[in-house]
């Protein structure tokens, strides 16, 4: 993901949370040539995928534990958001729903996922203070 500072609309972060990290993370590094670096996560390390060549961040590998204990075992990509709380409200206006969350976190904001109605998933973030749109 780029280095520059999220905006309202655009892919802030993408990542793949699974019961077997490890081996995940192995795959990718495999068939797309990732670097991986732990990340330490309380009692274990999730990883953050990186170009082999420039270390530019490209995703994350995390473990089905915890808070994110639950979501999709498939590839999420994080939109910014301007306000959690309407677009929340605009998904359920507008025939999607509430997949999981909405939750906390110190790297990502306030985020949960949507589910658009043909059952597509996606993750909302919050713009956190500090950071433009």
């Amino acid at each position: 993901m780029s280095d520059q500072t999220p905006r309202t609309g655009l892919i802030k972060w993408a990542d793949l949370t699974v019961d077997n990290a490890e081996e995940v993370r192995d795959f990718y590094s495999a068939v797309v040539g990732w670097d991986a670096v732990g990340l330490d996560v309380g009692d274990h390390q999730d990883y953050v995928m990186k170009h082999p060549e420039t270390g530019d961040v490209a995703a994350g590998i995390c473990h089905q534990l915890g808070e994110i204990q639950g979501l999709p075992q498939q590839w999420l990509v994080y939109v910014t958001v301007e306000d959690l709380d309407d677009s929340i409200a605009a998904c359920n206006e507008h025939g999607g729903e509430i997949a999981f969350g909405p939750r906390d976190s110190e790297t990502m904001g306030r985020w949960c996922v949507v589910r658009d109605p043909a059952g597509a998933v996606m993750a909302l973030t919050e713009l956190t203070p500090g950071e433009d749109n």
